[in-house]
């Protein structure tokens, strides 16, 4: 059974049913991307002895009648989680060296799970980018399309997914990471509810947004990989003590009666006819599956990209102040003074990008300018988050595009920061909210993939997936596979 036109779930039944076994899912793994991803660039790591230790480990608990429905699934880590003895670069020179010396709580229940890491997947340094352009390793190509961005900042793991090397990916979204890449991709994203899932030895790029979730063919998939990984953790102190669902259980709901909202500001920005045209197909599948639609209103969504601009750069020019060349990471070589190692440590281990977002952080928190600028950027955060509970006494979810766009080819838009920020426009919203969102394919432009996003309110991922799910089983978007 080739792991490459495979869904999780299908893999899964497979195992159980001793059709095949995780030494041969894990071998199909890394031999599709030894062949492949020399052209894709999808790994910044591979770790095949790990990945067959772990594979015969499977099957030897599947022999023993261990059936866990992630036992022996060969998976792939964003290179932004810590993995014990692996390096954990998150993409860029100054941590290309470290080496982590312990698991991040995603990877941990992942591996309690039974799952198989093939490896560490390519990103935009420190997840700063909306392309995966901005790596140290070079950039990520789209499967669909060689001479398009496959979105970031977790292109490597939405293209080792679409590609087939992997059939789920962990990744992370602090403006939309995980649901633009998805959609660029053709697969299946979710972004859960800001503390759902641990942030426990996951780089911190902006703290107050980011959030680890999943990358994976279906929503069905994805309910199986966020079952491993969601629940508080005592190591995190934003993580949030809630009762975890039974996602799978929750697919099985019919959407008859949902309420469904589209909210007009959305769709007055500049959008892709095509686009449109794909949104309104979506549209009317929920109206066959007995959803009611109805317009909503969300004022200040206008304002999401200026005030996450604001903020995500000001968190991240504070996280980032310990990368200084003294206690890990890149070290310049003979430095002549403390400044001097500061300086040179700071300006070759950090690309262009980065840099870029650490000068603007640290303009917006500076004396003078932050009750202007971060101040107004949190107020205007509250009101964006007041916008989406209004509208969810309306209606049950709010249903959007994930990009304005579908893939753009490299350096379309590298020389433009504006334009690439403004790809967010959907999406950073959800994050300075921190409400959970969900990307799925729905339709095709020029061969690109158009995504999808749903947007629930706090903690009702379950519902996401079952609506992501039931309008899977009317469509086949999901099934289309690059011809690589």
């Amino acid at each position: 059974m080739s792991i490459l036109k495979k869904s999780l779930a299908e893999l899964s039944k497979a195992l159980l049913e001793k059709s095949v076994s995780s030494v041969e899912l894990t071998n199909q793994s890394l031999e599709a991307i030894n062949n492949l991803d020399k052209t894709l660039n999808c790994f910044i790591s591979l770790t095949p002895e790990i990945a067959l230790t772990a594979a015969k480990e499977a099957d030897k608990r599947r022999s023993k009648g261990e059936h866990s429905p992630l036992l022996g699934i060969p998976i792939a880590h964003k290179d932004i989680f810590c993995t014990k003895g692996v390096k954990t670069s998150c993409g860029s020179r100054m941590l290309d060296n470290f080496i982590a010396p312990y698991n991040a709580t995603v990877v941990t229940r992942l591996n309690a799970a039974g799952t198989v890491m093939v490896g560490k997947t390519n990103m935009d340094e420190f997840a700063m980018g909306s392309s995966n352009e901005h790596s140290y390793y070079g950039p990520v190509k789209n499967p669909w399309d060689l001479s398009c961005v496959p979105g970031g900042s977790s292109g490597g793991s939405a293209a080792a997914v679409a590609a087939g090397f992997v059939t789920a990916a962990t990744a992370t979204d602090t403006g939309g990471s995980i649901r633009q890449p998805a959609a660029l991709c053709g697969i299946t994203g979710i972004k859960p509810t800001y503390g759902l899932v641990s942030r426990y030895g996951m780089i911190a790029f902006a703290s107050s947004l980011d959030q680890a979730g999943i990358l994976a063919r279906t929503a069905e998939d994805c309910a199986l990989m966020l079952q491993a990984i969601a629940g508080h953790d005592i190591q995190d102190s934003t993580s949030v003590k809630t009762d975890i669902p039974d996602y799978k259980l929750a697919l099985k709901d019919s959407i008859k009666g949902l309420k469904i909202g589209l909210p007009k500001e959305f769709f007055e920005v500049e959008l892709d006819t095509e686009i449109r045209a794909a949104m309104d197909k979506a549209i009317q599948t929920f109206k066959d599956l007995g959803a009611i639609l109805k317009p909503v209103q969300l004022p200040n969504t206008h304002l999401s990209i200026p005030a996450y601009y604001v903020i995500a750069p000001a968190e991240c020019s504070s996280n980032l102040a310990r990368f200084d060349g003294v206690r890990y990471g890149y070290r310049c070589d003979k430095p002549k003074n403390l400044k001097d190692l500061y300086t040179r440590s700071r300006s070759i281990g950090f690309g262009k990008e980065v840099k870029r977002r650490i000068l603007i952080g640290t303009y917006v928190l500076s004396s003078g300018y932050f009750d202007a600028y971060y101040i107004q950027a949190q107020k205007i955060r509250r009101l964006i988050s007041d916008d989406y509970q209004t509208a969810f006494k309306e209606v049950d979810v709010v249903l959007s595009p994930t990009s304005p766009m579908t893939a753009f080819r490299f350096g379309e838009k590298s020389s433009d920061p504006i334009s690439m920020y403004l790809c967010d426009i959907y999406t950073c919203g959800v994050n300075l909210a921190g409400l959970p969102g969900l990307s799925l394919p729905a339709g095709f432009v020029d061969t690109k993939p158009v995504g999808i996003q749903l947007i629930g309110n706090y903690f009702k991922e379950a519902q996401l997936l079952n609506i992501a799910h039931q309008f899977q089983q009317a469509t086949d978007w999901h099934k289309q596979y690059p011809n690589l």
